[in-house]
């Protein structure tokens, strides 16, 4: 019996909707985490300017085009580089993440500091020194870096500090308004050993837990 039209075109999709199996979820993720590692080598080791979607596929060792299949443009790995290596790595200061009675000056001395001291041996403060040293001429990057890691941690530390004052710490009420001076040492070091001084590189933990210390102090709690 002679076949109808619609057989024949039933048919004729079947082969094809095989060959156009995509990939499996696992498969996907593992070329995307792939990928990441390699941006995050390239642009610590040429910075981002020099750094290429080219160079990034040979050192992944995947085609130039599959990478555009994930990311539209090296801003995009730049940022998903940031999401990986601070984001999501980063040691969570959420309020909600304190232990019952715990201090704010105790919690951030049990998350934050631990994280700060270690700073150095990760690859956060690298990434920062390329935000720092290119951003002037990729604005992308500080926006990046700004709307990814600084305003929702300044925003958290506002908050806790905001707690501490209504739970009687001795907090310096100044950091209620500049939630960044908590963080100023970091960046400090960071600009210190990355640029002004590299062979005599000062400690940011060290620096921070001095912050932590005037600030938590109650002869400068206005």
């Amino acid at each position: 019996m002679q076949k109808s039209a619609q057989d024949l075109r039933q048919a004729s999709r079947r082969p094809a909707a095989v060959r156009r199996r995509g990939a499996s979820t696992e498969k996907t993720a593992q070329t995307r985490q792939t990928i990441v590692d390699a941006a995050l080598a390239e642009f610590l080791e040429k910075g981002f300017a020099d750094a290429t979607i080219e160079s990034v596929s040979k050192r992944a060792g995947v085609a130039k085009g599959l990478i555009y299949r994930y990311f539209e443009a090296k801003e995009a790995l730049f940022s998903a580089v940031v999401q990986q290596e601070i984001v999501h790595a980063h040691i969570d200061v959420d309020e909600s993440k304190r232990s019952p009675g715990e201090s704010v000056e105790a919690f951030l001395r049990r998350t934050l500091l631990a994280s700060i001291r270690n700073i150095d041996k990760k690859s956060r403060a690298d990434i920062a020194r390329v935000v720092i040293a290119e951003g002037a001429r990729f604005p992308a990057l500080v926006e990046i870096y700004r709307r990814d890691v600084i305003d929702p941690l300044t925003e958290k530390i506002k908050r806790l500090a905001v707690s501490a004052k209504k739970s009687g710490e001795p907090v310096n009420g100044r950091v209620l308004k500049n939630p960044h001076l908590l963080l100023a040492p970091i960046w400090a070091g960071i600009v210190i050993n990355k640029f002004l001084d590299k062979a005599n590189p000062v400690d940011i933990g060290e620096m921070f837990e001095v912050q932590l210390d005037m600030i938590f102090s109650g002869e400068r709690n206005k």
